[in-house]
């Protein structure tokens, strides 16, 4: 088939039957729910994107699996090109959602899998990637937006997953049948999940011969039986329930996650990319997590965009835009910004080819990439708020600005330059407080720390990376050492 619209995807997902729970309550139409529809729309934005002929060099790709065009989120990366163009890509969809628009997850592992199958099979004589080339053909035929699951609940951390007082806290096999395996176990924090078509599952950490149970990666669709989810609370989340339009900040664009349940969920065979291998496991989760951390140069930087252009639009409307501290101010976020879009960039360029023919970025530069990412969006939201003032989190809500009585009040005290309504002084403060500290943080400020791994899992692969033991050569040439 044809790319799908943003429409058709709509309807793709209105169709599949998930079991999705929200405030302890069982979500019947999660499509139409106030509180989730934003983080459908901005996936929505990834199929839209790929349907305008300005932006389809980005947004679309030549399989060179099928002869197709296929969107970028379901693409096998060929050349560096390919790798820039994905960071370019994610930074157009930030900037067009100021949200998470939940594909990259599921791309990353695309790429991770594809690399790691070929390569298993090689030592094993298994097939797991001719099973994987299967699904993403399947993927890029019908269009799907396909989610990836790593991050486990982990319990104990001082534990393997094997010894762990619940075996459940890493998600393993339980049976193993002439036509699959059984699994159990749950995935935590799943960006998107319930507007996805299929979910790629992968381990979590490198793992030892004892964890063979626990090797597992597979694919399986969102309506697979024993798969539930329990949505996560985001702050400000019910105010898209209050019918407030201005209140929410970002009323059209949103993230979700949710904590993934497999409650003895059957895998075919031909869904399985891993069984129980786990040399491989290590390389999945390191090529999986590169791909990942790369991402963070692209789609943070987006949204990074859109945070400056509030701030400056808000000391349009405070009549503050002259003051130098303020331009001086916009000028270190824009650095800061664009220093972690130089990230992305830089450890695509410097890609290479896989084994399988897919090309993997630089894992130190990717690793240095989502290291900025977790100290510089805060210094930018930091200036942020200093630039739109502390209104930001003091004003009135829409139903006293919409009263007759109050109203009119709001309006008079609440004017910063007079040619600039009150109204849009307040809607561009709402927007600035989205970003900050409400729903959008967790797309933003929140998951710039943890998203991809904590700052300390960066700083391991940096130390593995970094190769102290050259440098050291390299001073000792210099200053004529001889040992």
């Amino acid at each position: 088939m044809a790319l799908m619209t943003g429409e058709q995807y709509i309807e793709s997902i209105r169709k599949i039957k998930m079991e999705i729970y929200m405030f302890g309550k069982k979500v019947e139409n999660p499509v139409d729910d106030p509180i989730l529809r934003p983080s459908l729309n901005s996936v929505r934005m990834t199929y839209d994107l790929a349907q305008m002929p300005e932006y389809q060099d980005l947004m679309t790709a030549i399989s060179p699996y099928t002869g197709k065009r296929v969107n970028r989120f379901t693409h096998i990366h060929q050349s560096t090109e390919d790798l820039m163009n994905k960071v370019k890509m994610q930074r157009l969809c930030g900037q067009k959602t100021a949200a998470c628009f939940q594909r990259c997850v599921g791309m990353d592992a695309f790429n991770a899998v594809f690399s790691t199958t070929y390569e298993c099979d090689k030592a094993h004589g298994t097939n797991y990637h001719e099973n994987f080339r299967k699904f993403m053909t399947y993927c890029q035929d019908n269009d799907l937006t396909v989610d990836g699951a790593m991050t486990d609940t982990k319990g104990d951390r001082s534990l393997a997953p094997h010894a762990q007082a619940d075996p459940d806290l890493f998600l393993h096999v339980v049976e193993r049948r002439p036509d699959g395996v059984v699994v159990r176990g749950a995935k935590a924090h799943q960006t998107g999940i319930l507007n996805s078509h299929e979910v790629i599952v992968m381990p979590t950490q490198s793992m030892g011969p004892d964890d063979k149970d626990y090797a597992i990666s597979f694919a399986v669709p969102l309506d697979t039986k024993g798969l539930y989810m329990i949505i996560g609370r985001q702050s400000c989340d019910t105010r898209k329930r209050e019918g407030s339009e201005m209140d929410v900040g970002n009323s059209e664009f949103g993230g979700v996650e949710a904590l993934t349940i497999f409650d003895n969920v059957f895998v075919p065979n031909d869904r399985i990319f891993l069984n129980g291998e786990t040399e491989f496991a290590g390389m999945l989760v390191e090529r999986f997590a590169g791909y990942h951390r790369q991402s963070y140069g692209g789609c943070k930087v987006g949204v990074g965009d859109v945070l400056i252009g509030a701030a400056a639009v808000a000391a349009d409307y405070n009549g503050a835009n002259k003051a130098s501290h303020v331009k001086d101010k916009l000028i270190e976020m824009t650095h800061l910004n664009e220093t972690l879009f130089c990230c992305g960039i830089a450890c695509s360029a410097m890609g290479q080819p896989t084994e399988s023919g897919n090309y993997l970025i630089d894992l130190l530069l990717a690793n240095v990439c989502k290291q900025n990412v977790t100290r510089f969006p805060y210094e930018i939201v930091r200036l942020a708020e200093d630039i739109a003032g502390g209104l930001m989190v003091t004003a009135p809500s829409e139903a006293d600005f919409r009263d007759p009585k109050l109203g009119p009040v709001i309006d008079k005290y609440l004017r910063g330059v007079a040619s600039v309504t009150t109204e849009n002084r307040l809607r561009i403060l709402r927007l600035i407080e989205n970003l900050s500290l409400g729903t959008a943080a967790v797309g933003y400020r929140t998951e710039s720390m943890h998203g991809a791994g904590s700052p300390q899992a960066q700083r391991i692969m940096i130390s593995r990376q970094g190769n102290l033991a050259h440098k050291k050569e390299l001073a000792k040439a210099i200053a004529h050492i001889k040992e």
